[in-house]
């Protein structure tokens, strides 16, 4: 048994198993790389990392499945009854977001009425392109098996989320729309993509938080190492890449919504809900 980090309680409950899901990518990996170590102390809980792509979380929260999962914000009106927001966690990045790209440069007005090959319709992405462009049609592929379809003339656009935000240039395409950089001239705001929920019946939810929002901390305290371990996830992404995207979607809003933060959640969500995405009106809640 690994004893507390100095000064931290000591729990001698029953350990309390708890599976965590989240995309085998680098930053999800990242904020979790202290928690294979012993730098944090665990509080009773046992921690399991579950990998799936994202449009699977999605569709697990929906069943309840993982005790602790990264979802799309899109997502969290779904599973509002089940989950409650960790404060800490998400993926939020400021001008910057997922790209519509093609093989020729193009415009937004292009985009009207074209079909657009895309990560999941319950991904955040989709949802900022529909207050982009309204009705989309469109066509559901695996996230990293997009580039390659516009690339190869089976798609005419695509919708990039990951490292495809980094790397579509390397396939020789063009950036039609940026989704952050519109949100930021839209609202002011950054852009909420992903985030992390609890499920409401597991014991101590803000002694689980605590735990989770230290290693967080922890990775960023320490990101070498963080950051050697999170490259394991990165699908044969380059160093250089991994070590952009970590810094691009693991930052200070990641550590803590703040209020920013918590504003854009509520104002994505908000818009949402005016062009009848979800089933409900939403109830953003947050484990304390």
């Amino acid at each position: 048994m690994v004893p507390p980090a100095h000064g931290a309680p000591c729990y001698r409950r029953r350990a309390v198993e708890i599976r965590v899901g989240h995309s085998p990518d680098p930053d999800d990996a990242f904020m979790y790389w202290a928690l294979t170590t012993d730098l944090v102390a665990t509080r009773g809980f046992v921690f399991q990392q579950v990998l799936a792509d994202i449009q699977t979380l999605n569709q697990w929260a929906r069943a309840g499945r993982l005790e602790v999962t990264a979802i799309s914000l899109a997502a969290y009106p779904f599973v509002q009854d089940d989950y409650a927001l960790l404060p800490h966690g998400a993926s939020i990045g400021t001008g910057y977001g997922p790209i519509v790209v093609a093989r020729e440069p193009a415009s937004v007005d292009d985009l009207r009425g074209k079909e657009i090959v895309v990560p999941g319709v319950m991904t955040t992405a989709f949802l900022t392109l529909r207050l982009v462009l309204g009705d989309v049609p469109h066509r559901e592929l695996p996230f990293e098996q997009i580039p390659d379809e516009v690339a190869s003339g089976r798609a005419d656009y695509g919708l990039l989320i990951h490292e495809g935000q980094l790397t579509f240039s390397d396939l020789g395409l063009h950036k039609v729309l940026d989704l952050g950089e519109w949100w930021l001239l839209e609202t002011g705001l950054p852009l909420p993509l992903g985030v992390n929920v609890a499920r409401r019946d597991v014991e101590r939810l803000p002694d689980l938080s605590a735990v989770l929002g230290e290693a967080i901390r922890c990775g960023l305290e320490h990101r070498d190492e963080a950051l050697e371990y999170a490259l394991r996830f990165g699908r044969g992404i380059d160093e250089a890449v991994a070590d952009r995207f970590i810094e691009m979607y693991v930052n200070d809003l990641t550590e803590d919504y703040g209020d920013e933060g918590r504003m854009a959640v509520s104002e994505l969500l908000r818009r949402g809900e005016a062009i009848g995405a979800f089933p409900r009106p939403v109830s953003i809640d947050f484990v304390a």
